[in-house]
């Protein structure tokens, strides 16, 4: 490895990678091998070379995982008190503050993304156990129901069981703590079966969390491909849960396979969201949150605005400026500090995008594209990328292209922008333009997406709920509205007196 690729990048950072070795399972609080003894290589984006070895686990291995997990359920975890397992909740998130500065380049290395965003995304990560510890605390609450002095009815809320979480590539550490964190402080125990294409830092994360010193079993992960680990999690009858998030199709299938043991399912699917800038919205501000929105995280997110909508007044002067922006995103290598788009995650995914663009041409769009820099050849690179001269009838709008690319069409007015935004299958955010407040409200409430955002970029609030509809998702995941998911509710009914029960039978 060049010294060069890794000037901009912490000392910790740089010893990480520099000693990442071979990755096993983590099963019952040890590091084991697949039972098979099978591996599967993880390649780089960058360079298309191999980065290491990676145990493939199947069904005896998350059969394996299932039985430490209930075992911890039914002992030490299940029975401890609900501080002393927040206090484990707080001591992971110390523990990742601690390993920020090499976890950030792990996921940038394993997965493309550029380093200035994997440092936020991880800072993040640490907030989520501390806030459901926090949570926890203040909202796992049941409520009373008193009738008269008769009867003094009550809830409360008690962990489901064993959690089986299944994970995405993009944004992998962030995206995985916000599972793992409400799972194992509501008093779950957890399966965590990661995306095979970032495996880096799921391991790094199974390492911090042995080292917080949970019970055997608590946590576990097995990693493996999604049609034998991921399959068999769903499918295992002693799971009660499963959290995805993931690509639609692969989100119904998941429903199919564990209709049969009943599971309980939250889905954070597919998205093709609208970004509609209205002629009278800050047009700078709405540039700003447009570009980021679609072209950070490589464009490999889920809530990306994908298909701007502008209002034919404005149209052509954003175009241009538009188009000046992506001549100028700094495209380049994920571990520098300067780059704002980096690799694909996958040859797979490359192709796939590269596909799109294609199709984009053989629709009659005209394909404007940044520039990538000769010595990146080597990487799974798409230029920030515009379409004009789209419309909602091409596959390119409807579909999830799930890379930095962006749709552009224009509208007249407000009843004609609100019925093209909801003309696609997906539904989960949308983002809306304008300085008419009123305006602002009633075209986020005709949008039929699960989060909107009016005159502001994608600024997550840990309290809300996060979720989509249509085939955007099932469920929602976020704040307390976590607890509906992760715990079962229980109602208790206590008699404060002799109430009169019907005498059946008595003579």
């Amino acid at each position: 490895m060049s010294l060069d690729r890794f000037k901009d990048v912490s000392e910790a950072g740089k010893k990480a990678i520099h000693s990442i070795s071979d990755i096993n399972l983590y099963i019952d609080g040890s590091f084991v091998e697949a039972e098979n003894k099978e591996t599967f290589d993880n390649i780089s984006p960058f360079t298309n070379e191999k980065i290491n070895a990676v145990a493939s686990g199947d069904k005896a291995d998350i059969a394996k995982a299932v039985k430490a997990a209930r075992k911890a359920y039914k002992g030490e975890w299940g029975n401890m008190k609900m501080k002393d397992r927040l206090t484990y909740i707080y001591k992971i998130a110390d523990l990742i503050d601690e390993h920020i500065d090499e976890i950030a380049p792990l996921e940038s290395f394993d997965t493309g993304l550029p380093i200035s965003q994997t440092k936020k995304m991880v800072a993040r990560a640490a907030n989520n156990f501390r806030f459901y510890a926090e949570m926890v605390s203040a909202r796992l609450v049941g409520e009373v129901y008193q009738v008269d002095d008769d009867f003094l009815n009550y809830t409360v809320q008690k962990p489901v069981g064993i959690a089986g979480l299944i994970t995405p590539w993009n944004a992998p550490f962030m995206l995985e703590t916000w599972k793992i964190a409400p799972a194992l402080a509501t008093g779950n125990t957890v399966v965590l079966k990661p995306a095979e294409w970032s495996p880096l830092t799921a391991n790094r994360l199974a390492e911090i969390i042995d080292k917080a010193g949970l019970p055997d079993g608590v946590f576990n992960v097995v990693h493996g491909y999604g049609e034998r680990a991921g399959a068999s999690l769903v499918a295992h009858p002693d799971v009660e849960l499963i959290s995805f998030t993931g690509e639609t199709t692969t989100g119904s299938e998941i429903m199919k396979n564990g209709a049969d043991s009943l599971k309980r399912f939250s889905m954070e699917l597919g998205g093709k969201s609208p970004i509609i800038v209205f002629d009278d919205a800050d047009l700078d501000r709405a540039l700003d949150a447009c570009t980021w929105g679609i072209f950070s995280f490589n464009g490999e997110r889920c809530t990306a605005n994908s298909r701007l909508y502008l209002h034919e007044n404005i149209a052509e002067s954003f175009i241009e400026k538009l188009r000046d922006r992506v001549e100028n995103i700094k495209v380049g290598d994920p571990m520098k500090a300067d780059t704002q788009v980096g690799p694909l995650i996958h040859t797979d995914h490359y192709n796939n995008v590269v596909g799109y663009l294609d199709l984009a041409k053989e629709e009659g769009c005209e394909v404007i594209r940044g520039h990538v820099p000769e010595e990146l050849s080597l990487g799974n690179y798409v230029a920030p990328t515009i379409l004009l001269n789209a419309n909602n009838n091409m596959r390119i709008v409807q579909e999830e292209i799930f890379g930095p690319v962006i749709a552009v069409m224009t509208f007249k007015n407000e009843e004609e922008v609100v019925d093209l935004a909801n003309d696609v299958r997906y539904g989960l955010a949308g983002y809306v333009w304008t300085k008419d407040l009123q305006r602002g409200h009633r075209v986020a409430h005709a949008i039929d997406s699960g989060m909107l955002w009016v005159n502001s970029q994608n600024v997550r609030d840990l309290r809300t709920p996060f979720g989509g509809s249509k085939h955007s998702g099932i469920g929602r995941e976020g704040g307390h509205y976590a607890f509906d998911f992760y715990t079962e509710t229980k109602i208790i009914h206590v008699a404060m007196g002799d109430h009169h029960i019907p005498q059946f039978g008595k003579k």
